[in-house]
């Protein structure tokens, strides 16, 4: 084994071309570091390519402890080693099966390159076969070269240099010895020795390799002793896996994929650390309690500068999961509703304007008919605004669509951030057209911020390490709603959450001022809650990957609400308390709401009502005794900053 150092020296390029089957380490390469806005470590982004190390850059030290404890007779067999196969077999009498015991390095590298797994006796032969060839074709240094760039080293690390930066964010001649250690023993089982593994399980492979290392004189008793002793730490790859992910996406977009794998970058992320661990705690524990088989999202805005203050892709927090808080696309339902009347707001409607939920029909093509249907197949009679949204009516929401206008709604819902297909007509009322969870948080935004929308902002530094240079990433911030028609469209919204389809956060909005929306999907697939505060947005998607019914009652007020109450009453406790502030365009009415007219002192009930100034009623109520003013007396007409 010690001839493999001393032959080294003198092996070079002319071999590495031969036998390199991807592009040769780069100089410098690293991780890229990300820290939370408060300058907490994150996480890192390693690199994702795969890339060629010559032996010269291996250590010699992780060389002998992969063949001790691999192939301690790998230069002195001709690719199979009799004396192992000879053991081998031994124990295959003894425990009546097949074993795996036996095989050479070159065996192993043949079995991973071009052979099945399978533990059978004409694999076994072929094995065999292949072994003998490629030892005449290949030198030793040659194959083992091969073995480290070519074997599993766990968590998605093929070859020596993507494992060295996976687990200690090193390139492979910086690796300590104890870091040598780890990797040696992960070959034997990637999955279960990697680094990230269980800690006694690691330990306990780690103890093997150097006790080999000890039997085969390569290290002394007390070094042994010394390198169990002090060990290696891992670096881990950290937390909020899919909002790495997003930052990764975003860098890419800036900067190029080349910049972002070379790496040399500290990222500063919108990030809240504390707001993330609550997310992922609280998404975790109310997903667990609904259901087998189900997923969630969670993502968390501020609404002034668009920072993603936390997001959770996946409630397990695995690494490389499907990231539903920023990519997957599913419909919304009816928490597409707010931007319709808001939409209808900015067109000249009032929230006390009266609509029939009676059912209508329309022409959808072919000799079809498409009827909307309330979600119970309910009707309400006659509505406001105010109320229908309150209640989620599907029929008064699709008739406001139509008057509103296809095309204008679906421009204001662009301009706030969320992209709809104009074809889908109508049906655009009751969220047909998908959408994801980071899009859907980020186009209420104008709703809490005075008809500001703010992009959604993972990024807010970078800093480049190479050339000690900063990038700053500004809010983008943009006026897509008149403040006027975002304040009333948040009044209607208080609704849903004290007497709506929300209603079980009633004492939430009691103590806090907050607003928001319920979805749920036909056949109940998808359950969502949008709700915000004056300072807050966080938006709640609970369904399953592959879309199937939760079951009657698997609706968004149910089952996404009670989730969205648990995390916000944890993070509003933290944050000043604040109302949302009322535009001088705003004026307030004292109506009758039975007609949605000026109220008189015969009508039975009285409303105080919101208006955008110039669409506020000028006629008094004719449904309770007589008009007593005068045309013009507007003494019991707008107040000017009243209160509901």
């Amino acid at each position: 084994m010690l001839g493999l150092v001393q032959g080294l020296a003198a092996w070079g390029q002319q071999a590495q071309s031969i036998i390199a089957t991807c592009p040769p380490l780069p100089a410098g390469i690293s991780s890229v570091t990300v820290l939370d806005s408060h300058g907490r470590y994150v996480g890192r982004i390693p690199p994702q390519n795969r890339y060629w190390v010559p032996l010269e850059r291996i250590p010699s030290f992780l060389q002998q402890a992969l063949l001790a404890v691999e192939d301690a007779r790998f230069y002195e067999h001709g690719g199979i080693d009799y004396r192992s196969i000879a053991r081998a077999a031994v124990k295959d009498v003894l425990k009546g099966k097949m074993a795996e015991g036996g095989s050479t390095i070159t065996q192993q590298l043949i079995k991973n390159k071009y052979l099945s797994s399978a533990r059978t006796l004409d694999r076994k032969l072929e094995e065999a076969k292949l072994a003998l060839a490629f030892e005449k074709r290949y030198t030793k240094p040659q194959i083992l070269e091969m073995y480290f760039n070519e074997i599993y080293f766990g968590n998605g690390a093929l070859g020596i240099a993507q494992a060295a930066r996976l687990y200690f964010d090193k390139s492979p001649e910086e690796l300590t010895e104890g870091e040598c250690i780890l990797l040696a023993g992960v070959p034997k089982n990637p999955g279960r020795y990697n680094p990230f593994g269980k800690p006694v399980e690691v330990a306990g492979r780690r103890d093997i390799v150097l006790k080999r290392m000890e039997d085969l004189r390569l290290i002394s008793h007390q070094r042994r002793r010394a390198l169990q002793a002090h060990g290696a730490a891992t670096r881990p790859l950290g937390q909020a896996p899919q909002y790495l992910a997003q930052i990764r996406a975003q860098l890419v977009g800036r900067l190029g994929a080349d910049a972002v794998e070379q790496g040399g970058l500290e990222v500063i992320a919108a990030l809240d650390l504390d707001l993330q661990h609550q997310a992922e705690r609280t998404l975790r524990e109310g997903v667990k309690r609904l259901a087998p088989g189900l997923q969630g999202a969670l993502v968390c805005m501020d609404p002034a500068t668009g920072d993603v203050l936390a997001a959770v892709g996946d409630m397990d927090g695995v690494q490389n999961a499907l990231n539903r808080a920023f990519l997957s696309r599913r419909q919304p339902g009816s928490a597409i509703k707010p931007l319709i009347y808001a939409a209808a707001l900015e067109k000249g409607l009032t929230t006390a304007s009266l609509w029939s939920d009676e059912p209508v029909a329309y022409d959808a093509g072919n000799g079809r008919v498409w009827k909307p249907q309330n979600y119970g197949h309910e009707h309400f009679g006659e509505l406001s605004l105010r109320q229908a949204l309150a209640h989620s009516d599907n029929i008064i929401t699709v008739k406001v669509l139509e008057a509103v206008g296809v095309p204008a709604f679906v421009d204001l819902a662009g301009k706030a951030g969320l992209p709809l297909h104009a074809q889908n007509g109508l049906s655009l009322a009751l969220g047909t057209d998908e959408v994801t969870l980071k899009d859907l948080v980020q186009a209420y935004t104008p709703l809490a911020n005075g008809g500001m929308k703010a992009e959604a902002r993972t990024i807010l530094r970078i800093y480049d390490r190479k050339h000690q240079t900063w990038i700053e990433n500004p809010p983008v911030v943009s006026q897509v709603l008149s403040p006027a028609a975002s304040f009333i469209t948040t009044q209607m919204l208080k609704d849903v959450l004290t007497y709506g389809t929300a209603k079980s956060l009633r004492s939430f909005s009691q103590a806090h001022s907050s607003a928001g929306k319920t979805g749920t999907t036909d056949n109940y697939v998808d359950a969502w809650f949008v709700g915000y505060t004056p300072n807050l947005v966080t938006g709640i998607w609970i369904g399953h990957d592959q879309p199937k019914s939760g079951g009657k009652g698997f609706t968004g007020g149910a089952v996404a609400a009670p989730i969205w109450e648990r995390f916000m009453s944890k993070v509003v406790a933290s944050r000043p308390e604040v109302d949302f502030p009322q535009p001088e365009t705003v004026v307030t009415c004292r109506i009758d709401p039975t007609t949605g007219l000026l109220a008189r002192d015969e009508c039975p009930q009285k409303l105080d009502e919101f208006f955008i100034s110039g669409t506020e009623p000028t006629d008094y109520c004719t449904a309770h005794g007589e008009v007593q003013s005068e045309p013009g007396d507007r003494s019991a007409g707008p107040v000017q900053r009243g209160e509901r």
